[in-house]
């Protein structure tokens, strides 16, 4: 009997072990890329396209900008709520055109669906930008929109339109949105030379004013913005950010020594806020991205240029066994660092960790982390890990993209997806009147398909509830450059 028990064991043994490794071997980063575009199309705001494939989304906020005798409609809806918040937006358009430009050749099919969805952001960022001297930072009235609880295309809060001007500026903002447009205009190069020269020649007319006239939108938009998204890290970084943009698209000296010279300052003055945030980025911080973007683009001796060794410490304070770590990982493997919303590090990170590895690559070179030596492949490696993360290989067998795999959450934080679509139910739901929808404990009636939701906690813990803010809710800027990430994946898998 105890023979027979024990071969019993190493068979469910054995079957465990092949159900582990299919589990590994089935994750299917093709899918998870088709979805992760898609979520983009659930995001947008205006007039849909007849290729709309997110159906139950209709036509919204179609009179944006009438306030101020503009034509604002379009853009994206950054998370759960119904603002169109351009800070954040233009952040999420430059590393959607970042995605494209390292990978768009591995998207396959879903190449055309990616740079539509850069031109969604571009056609609008085109219009917050048409009147000289002037750039549009938001349109939605945050408090209002934040007190109610419905859909889109029902909205009846006030559209306000902010703008920052020579008066009242926005550098931060402005360079921002240049380096969108810049960045997508090297998207559109080879596809659409006029609209690649639309967008290159705005975004250099748009950094000059967010150079020329230098201020935080903070204090130019105030409630607009904050607390949502005040800008925490100064707008001298999005400056050098927008200056690495345009020296990239048009190899323009001028620029070069914009980026030196401003770099230099920041260094050397506090009050200008340090570049020596190295190991930060996202759609405040823009610091460990300029190292990266710009380290093939000089010359000299790793040793000898600070981008190159900056790009190389931001290595070394990820990477799980370098001694000078910055960041924490939780017992199933997910990467942490301090603030909400923890996916929307995660992404972005993984993302410049992929991206350096290639560049490496190229110039075959390793890095060094003290006694740990970080080749390009091991750069990849941990990049996967974390997208692997995601998709489901974690401690719950959950996926945090919705609608990949079996589970994934189903009451996010997010007012199309929680109300019922205008398909089921076209009478007009107002402001209060969604509030049952969202406190119901069912889950949301639309599946937000490709939405990346903020994640679990540093316990690998994850509670699915429209209240649970921080850890429910999506955003643009943590898909786009996961959109990178899952392209290189789907081309190698075994990695």
């Amino acid at each position: 009997m105890t023979g027979i028990k024990n071969s019993r064991n190493i068979v469910l043994l054995l079957g465990l072990l092949v159900v582990s490794i299919g589990n590994v071997a089935s994750q299917d980063y093709g899918d998870a890329l088709t979805k992760c575009i898609l979520f983009l199309e659930g995001q947008r705001s205006g007039k849909l396209p007849a290729t709309q494939r997110m159906s139950w989304r209709k036509d919204s906020a179609l009179y944006d900008g009438s306030d101020v005798k503009m034509d604002l409609s379009g853009g994206y809806y950054d998370a759960g709520d119904n603002i169109k918040f351009n800070f954040p937006m233009a952040f999420t358009t430059t590393l959607l055109a970042w995605s494209v430009l390292e990978f768009g050749p591995l998207m396959g099919t879903d190449t055309s669906h990616a740079v539509d969805a850069v031109r969604w952001g571009t056609d609008y960022f085109l219009k917050a930008t048409s009147t000289p001297g002037s750039v549009v930072a938001q349109v939605g009235e945050p408090i209002n929109d934040h007190n109610c609880w419905e859909r889109p295309e029902d909205m009846d809060t006030q559209r306000t339109t902010y703008v920052v001007n020579q008066t009242h500026p926005g550098s931060e903002l402005s360079a921002e949105i240049a380096a969108a447009l810049t960045a997508s205009s090297l998207v559109f190069k080879s596809i659409d030379s006029a609209y690649s020269k639309t967008l290159l020649d705005r975004a250099t007319a748009v950094f000059e004013f967010a150079d020329k006239y230098q201020g935080s939108y903070n204090n130019s938009v105030g409630k607009g913005v904050c607390p949502f998204y005040c800008d925490f890290n100064g707008y001298q970084d999005e400056l050098v950010w927008g200056a690495s943009w345009l020296y990239k698209a048009t190899n323009d000296n001028k620029y070069w020594s914009y980026i030196q010279n401003r770099t230099l300052a920041m260094k050397s003055n506090d009050n200008l806020n340090s570049m020596d945030n190295f190991d930060e980025f996202g759609w405040d911080s823009k610091h460990a991205g300029i190292n990266i973007l710009v380290s093939p683009l000089v010359g000299g001796k790793p040793s000898q240029n600070s981008f190159i060794s900056d790009a190389d410490r931001f290595v070394c304070s990820i990477l799980p066994d370098s001694p000078s770590k910055l960041v924490t990982y939780s017992a199933g493997g997910l990467l942490f660092k301090a603030g909400p919303s923890n996916l929307q590090h995660v992404t972005a990170l993984s993302f410049l960790l992929l991206v350096y590895s290639r560049y490496l690559e190229q110039s075959k070179r390793e890095v060094k982390c003290g006694n740990v030596v970080a080749t390009p492949a091991r750069l990849a490696t941990v990049a996967k890990g974390q997208v692997d993360y995601i998709l489901g290989k974690n401690p719950l067998g959950m996926s945090y993209m919705v609608g990949y795999g079996n589970k994934f959450p189903r009451k996010i934080h997010h007012r199309g997806s929680s109300l019922p679509s205008i398909q089921s139910h076209p009478n007009h739901i107002a402001c209060k009147e969604g509030t049952p929808y969202y406190e119901s404990k069912y889950p949301n009636p639309n599946v937000l398909v490709g939405a990346i939701v903020g994640g679990p906690d540093n316990n690998d813990q994850y509670v699915d509830g429209r209240f649970n803010v921080s850890q429910s809710e999506p955003t643009t800027y943590m898909n786009a450059p996961f959109i990178g990430l899952l392209a290189y994946f789907k081309a190698h898998p075994s990695i």
